[in-house]
């Protein structure tokens, strides 16, 4: 298969996959965040019904699987092993027909001075995810719903740092207007250019405050500001209190809608965030292939 770099380049379109968190919940996973090792079957069903529904790309289930967050909600997971198991997953269930994305996000804290830890306390924590993910044989990196542009840049020199695979870092927008803003103020303008400059090899915006259709004028904005490949991961809608439970209820005909809206205004790598399933994704292949 093709390598990542080039079909990145090109601004090929590729499609992700939907929701890990949710889907495992829904099959009734009780440990969500140590799934890669009390329930790997379940995990692999999960990439092989996005694999099924016209993915051409996967995501890790590692999303906040580094030592702060790990240690700071006193968890109880090794480190390696949970990041090591969840490459090997992804890989097994891909058999090289899609590409594996070795996935990173928030520590769950805070930088200076709004908190204790410092830009260099990230980045070895980062930097020691991916050096255990990328020896599961991965085709890149995805840094996603970060609320914090410092933290984004962390994460990506952390992956920089071990492995010259290509990263792809994803923001978590609260809102669409004002030139985008994330909860700590960050407008998708900086975004753009500091990820641009420090390297990254696709930026967008996934999760977050905002529906697939305001997503789509974060990507308009994040347009106007780098010449990088586009990704957009909206959640299934807002998110909504449900039984003292958070949930998302868009249908696939509406997410994929705003899907093709945010195509049109320059993503050309898309997939979903919380509460997107394989039909969210089935919804969109279709209307990609239309």
């Amino acid at each position: 298969m093709e390598g990542l770099r080039s079909v990145l380049q090109r601004k090929d379109v590729i499609l992700l996959d939907g929701a890990m968190g949710t889907e495992l919940s829904r099959h009734g996973v009780k440990s969500v965040a140590n799934a890669n090792i009390s329930d790997p079957n379940t995990v692999i069903e999960i990439h092989n019904e996005y694999l099924n529904a016209g993915s051409n790309a996967i995501i890790t289930n590692t999303l906040t699987m580094n030592r702060i967050y790990i240690e700071s909600h006193q968890m109880g997971i090794d480190v390696g092993a949970i990041n090591r198991a969840g490459a090997s997953l992804a890989v097994s269930a891909a058999k090289g027909r899609a590409f594996v994305l070795g996935n990173l996000s928030s520590t769950g804290q805070m930088l200076e001075p709004y908190g204790t830890y410092t830009e260099a306390d990230f980045i070895a924590a980062f930097k020691e995810q991916a050096s255990y993910l990328q020896n599961g044989r991965l085709d890149g990196f995805i840094i996603e719903t970060v609320f914090d542009l410092r933290e984004a840049i962390c994460a990506l020199k952390g992956c920089k740092a071990v492995s010259s695979l290509p990263v792809l870092v994803c923001i978590a927008f609260n809102s669409e207007q004002n030139g985008g803003r994330t909860i700590m103020g960050d407008s998708a303008k900086d975004c753009a250019l500091r990820l641009t400059n420090e390297g990254a090899d696709a930026i967008g915006a996934n999760c977050g405050g905002i529906d697939p259709r305001q997503l789509a004028e974060i990507i308009s904005h994040l347009s106007a500001s780098t010449k990088l490949p586009l990704v957009a991961e909206p959640n299934a809608g807002k998110p909504r209190l449900f039984n003292g439970a958070t949930s998302f209820d868009m249908d696939p005909t509406v997410f994929t809608a705003g899907m093709m809206e945010c195509k049109k205004a320059g993503a050309c790598i898309l997939g979903g965030c919380c509460g997107t399933t394989p039909d969210h994704i089935r919804a969109l292949e279709k209307a990609l292939g239309q």
